[in-house]
């Protein structure tokens, strides 16, 4: 275990205790979330030294190729519909041809699939050996381990969804994905936003806190100050709507054990609410943050 000493936003070094999570979805251990006093950043504190084992569960739906459950069949269904609308996203908002895309924590390789069909050049990286597999079978390219294995430095967009959360060295990774992006190119980041109302009303069995495995956990204001840090320009914040349900679905199961047909149409009924409530400070359960140079 490695305690956070120091803010990697503000380099702040005074936390306050925030929520005791537990991690819900592999090993039932708890995690203590902190706050940063100086600029209200969350952390999970103490980091595990073996976190790749958090990951190796086939419960852990970004990584498992077939879904188990009744949500994770769910969260399938719902990302066929997601990788379309996120390919309209980027074509929406660059002009390049042949456009050149990386996906950082690119998973099994489903956004890249999508991104070919396009005919779009890809590349992708991926820590988790299984999932880099998968990803190379289904695009049939090379999916690099890390960044320095790329040959690229050259991209015209970079994505990471839900991926920044994850990244253990949230400065360096983003400052090497910044030197990879063209002048006139675009980074599509998205997070959970733990301001959100789901966010509020789950608290402790708030599905998106997902500890370990989320070591970081960003609101609009935090999000803001680092990318400040990297003088990255936010072009526009997008919501993920859907998230809302999937995330208070997955709550309810977290909040009372199993899934069954009454939580999961009061995870429904949060999900609405959450993004109904959302619309006046635009606190969505997940948010796109799409930046430039």
């Amino acid at each position: 275990m490695s305690h956070v000493t120091e803010c990697p936003i503000c380099a702040g070094t005074v936390f306050n205790k925030f929520l005791t999570i537990q991690d819900y979805s592999v090993t039932r251990e708890t995690f203590d979330i902190i706050r940063c006093t100086s600029c209200q950043f969350l952390i999970t504190s103490p980091i595990p030294a073996d976190l790749d084992r958090y990951y190796q569960s086939s419960s852990y739906v970004s990584h498992a190729t077939k879904p188990k459950s009744l949500i994770d069949k769910i969260y399938h269904l719902v990302r066929r519909f997601t990788l379309r609308w996120k390919v309209n996203l980027i074509k929406k908002r660059t002009t390049a041809h042949p456009l050149c895309v990386l996906d950082y924590g690119c998973g099994t390789g489903d956004f890249l699939t999508a991104c070919q069909a396009q005919g779009w050049e890809i590349a992708g990286v991926e820590p988790s050996a299984a999932a880099r597999a998968v990803a190379a079978e289904r695009t049939r390219s090379t999916i690099a381990s890390d960044l320095k294995q790329l040959k690229s430095d050259n991209f015209h967009v970079i994505t990471l969804w839900h991926v920044l959360e994850h990244v253990s060295d949230l400065n360096g990774i983003l400052q090497q994905l910044k030197d990879k992006l063209t002048p006139t190119g675009i980074i599509f980041i998205a997070v959970p936003n733990h301001n959100s109302n789901d966010a509020k009303h789950y608290q402790q069995t708030w599905a998106a806190y997902d500890v370990p495995r989320h070591l970081w956990h960003f609101s609009q204001d935090t999000m803001h100050l680092l990318l400040a840090k990297h003088q990255l320009k936010l072009v526009s914040t997008v919501p993920m709507k859907l998230d809302s349900f999937y995330v208070s679905m997955l709550s309810e199961k977290y909040l009372h054990g199993q899934p069954s047909p009454i939580t999961m149409a009061r995870g429904l009924l949060q999900g609405m609410q959450s993004n109904i409530k959302a619309r006046k400070k635009y606190e969505y359960s997940s948010l796109i943050y799409i930046v430039r140079k």
